[in-house]
């Protein structure tokens, strides 16, 4: 991926954030504003991994990285109640 599509996806990334925490803060848009976060960090992880100043080397690390965070959130999240659900953000 080159530096100028790596830029145009970081700011696509950003708008979406954007516009995630303006859905956020209403009970009616909130699914919406999720959908948001979501397409957005995947914007930026693809284009992280994607980008210019990644190796072929690297590539490994990010992915052993990301499953060790992904495992440790997800434990976390299924012993969390729901009235920790706070701490647990505030946590991560």
């Amino acid at each position: 991926m080159s530096a100028s599509l790596a830029t145009v996806s970081y700011i696509g990334a950003t708008i979406l954030f954007i516009l995630s925490l303006g859905g956020l803060s209403n009970p009616e848009t909130s699914r919406r504003g999720n959908w948001y976060g979501i397409i957005g960090m995947a914007i930026a992880v693809v284009a992280t991994v994607f980008g210019p100043r990644v190796t072929a080397g690297g590539i490994p690390w990010i992915i052993i990285a990301m499953t060790i965070g992904a495992s440790v959130g997800l434990y976390a999240a299924k012993k969390v109640k729901m009235t920790q659900m706070p701490e647990l953000v505030a946590l991560m």
